[in-house]
């Protein structure tokens, strides 16, 4: 379902805080639905070091479903102007590294095949209310459209909470775009099988105060969602048939 939260999702999200701050956790955001004031979930708090990067609008009164403003491409340039310096500098590292931060993978068994890894996370879904929405054979795709026979097998199944679903795209539409959750299963260059998806633990967000971009209901969603889909990895990795 979330395809939660990608790399440069994940960036916007951190650099659209304002700045780190010591403070207990605010309360839940009161969500009205005939229609709230225009405020952020963003509570400001100053500190020495000033933020980041600064909102430059309000979002639209609360709604289910309402879709936030269309961002300009200029406005998209100039905070990709102002981000990327920022990130160069805080994070000098490879790209594999870098990618790495953002994944979460599990190393199958000994002796347990990559059908079998297959195998236990469908049957560990179905137990966990994970719907299976699609399955992607991209090493088929290697042989019969580029004719590489020499690429390890790697799927991506995608799985959805429909009712999780629902209510996330009721407080924030747009992600949709990160909708469903992706498992992959791979096999590296020594044929060892690895399950990984997308590390998106909101929990992370407790680092940073009182500033969550993020109301508790979404928040206690997300990690469910979180916990589901490392149940299935885990089922798939250990083999549980």
């Amino acid at each position: 379902m979330l395809r939660i939260l990608s790399f440069p999702f994940v960036l916007a999200w951190l650099c659209s805080l304002p700045a780190f701050a010591a403070e207990p956790p605010a309360p839940p955001v009161d969500r009205n639905p005939q229609g709230a004031p225009a405020q952020g979930w963003i509570g400001v708090e100053p500190t020495p070091y000033g933020p980041m990067l600064i909102q430059q609008a309000s979002p639209p009164p609360y709604r289910d479903y309402q879709m936030n403003r269309i961002l300009t491409p200029e406005e998209k340039k100039r905070w990709r102007q102002t981000m990327m310096p920022m990130m160069a500098n805080m994070a000098q590292m490879d790209p594999r590294e870098t990618m790495n931060y953002f994944t979460v993978k599990y190393k199958a068994k000994p002796g347990v095949s990559f059908d079998e890894v297959v195998e236990s996370m469908m049957l560990r879904a179905n137990q966990v209310n994970l719907k299976h929405v699609g399955s992607n054979l991209m090493w088929k795709d290697f042989q019969t459209v580029l004719g590489d026979n020499n690429a390890p097998r790697v799927e991506v199944f995608s799985f959805c909470d429909i009712a999780i679903g629902r209510e996330l795209l009721k407080i924030i539409p747009e992600m949709v775009v990160f909708l469903p959750c992706r498992i992959a299963v791979m096999e590296d260059a020594d044929k060892n099988i690895w399950v990984m998806m997308m590390d998106w633990d909101v929990t992370a967000l407790q680092l940073v105060g009182n500033q969550k971009g993020i109301p508790e209901e979404l928040r206690k969603d997300a990690i469910t969602i979180r916990e589901k889909m490392e149940n299935v990895m885990r089922a798939g990795a250990n083999g549980e048939l």
